[in-house]
């Protein structure tokens, strides 16, 4: 059987759009017609690395704190801290009351900070994660900072130190 030219081309590009169409429907999912956006922009930010899903998805289980900060001063003050203690925010969403962090640029375990206004003068911070250990370290050294203490983790990097210079010294002096 014999086809024309445009008769092929005509095929294939039903073809292709067939199989883009079953792709877009198996990132979705079967999800309502009304949510298949939000599941293909959430399927896209879930390739490139950026999904806060499975952070939200944890917010039940998160590590919360109350702080006596406004939200706007909460907000700037975990950016600064973040920042200061060496992870990587890939989101930072005032409106949503999200700030999203790996845990370092080489620990791309992924750890939510999320803010709830307890009063006028109050906020919550919340901190989720896959991770129950990403989530206590980022918790712990947030939290304290936040809170005007030193950095757990300086200290007890001091304290290594200190045990190192023990362990270090000798009791017979070396020859020069």
């Amino acid at each position: 059987m014999a086809y024309r030219i445009s008769h092929i081309a005509y095929r294939k590009a039903t073809f292709a759009l067939t199989g883009f169409l079953l792709f877009l429907l198996n990132l979705c999912g079967c999800a309502p017609a009304a949510r298949v956006g939000n599941g293909i922009v959430e399927a896209g930010k879930g390739f490139a690395g950026l999904s806060t899903k499975v952070l939200e998805d944890r917010r039940p289980d998160a590590l919360a704190k109350a702080f006596h900060y406004n939200y706007s001063t909460s907000y700037e003050k975990a950016k600064k801290i973040l920042n200061k203690i060496g992870c990587y925010i890939y989101t930072a969403n005032f409106k949503k009351r999200l700030i999203a962090v790996y845990v370092s640029e080489s620990d791309t375990t992924p750890v939510g900070i999320f803010f709830k206004d307890v009063d006028s003068e109050n906020t919550e911070i919340q901190i989720s994660s896959p991770s129950a250990t990403a989530k206590e370290y980022i918790a712990r050294r947030l939290f304290a900072i936040m809170a005007g203490l030193p950095d757990p983790e300086k200290k007890e990097e001091e304290k290594k130190g200190e045990e190192k210079k023990g362990n270090d010294a000798s009791p017979f002096k070396t020859a020069s």
